[in-house]
């Protein structure tokens, strides 16, 4: 077993067996692998990084099998900070350099209470746009700003620039604090991108 900090040198099957012995048992029941309720002993860090177009890679190398990845990406979770994969048995550290999941396909449906926006992640999660799903903007090296989309437990989605454009497109003000502030309605939400006046000047 790996110390904290040091790199685990293993192969990826022992884990990957694992991780499919996991969403195999939630199959019988609801949803994802329970991921919040395993506390395994941490094994150390692997060599493997999530690059920030959502690209992931093993040993330097990009894990060219999609259900690969979606397998890894149902038992990835988030500790202070930190990504994790984790297993009944076992939690290995990895590297992420931006969000661990993009946001790559967008839904408007109309709703008794408005306008739901359902987003589609680069692992084929339908993730709804609510109260529990909330979208933030951070501003970006361009100038511009960068949307997130919160998918489950503090694990986050960046939203691509095209969808970005479309968010802009269907944006409103809204008064938030007594303040002006531009932004998007869904499942009854508003969320705010920037200053309403900012906004204004910039067009």
């Amino acid at each position: 077993m790996a110390k904290q900090g040091q790199t685990a040198e293993r192969s990826l099957d022992g884990l990957t067996t694992a991780a499919r012995d996991a969403a195999t048992a939630a199959k019988t029941g609801k949803g994802l692998p329970p991921v919040h309720l395993w506390n395994p002993p941490f094994c150390g860090d692997l060599d493997m990084r999530i690059a920030r177009d959502g690209t992931w890679f093993y040993q330097g190398t990009p894990i060219g099998r999609p259900a690969l990845v979606r397998l890894f990406s149902t038992i990835l979770k988030r500790e202070n900070g930190k990504h994790f994969l984790v297993t009944p048995v076992e939690k290995v550290g990895i590297q992420v350099e931006d969000a661990p999941f993009l946001a790559v396909e967008m839904l408007k449906e109309q709703q008794d209470n408005g306008r739901l926006l359902r987003f589609r992640t680069n692992v084929d999660d339908w993730v709804p746009c609510d109260a529990a799903h909330r979208l933030r903007f951070e501003a970006a090296a361009d100038g511009g700003l960068t949307p997130y989309l919160h998918v489950r437990a503090d694990l986050w989605a960046k939203v691509t620039r095209a969808l970005y454009y479309d968010l802009v497109d269907m944006g409103e003000e809204q008064v938030v604090d007594g303040n002006p502030m531009f932004g998007v309605v869904s499942g009854g939400e508003f969320f705010a991108m920037a200053d309403a006046e900012q906004v204004r000047g910039a067009l």
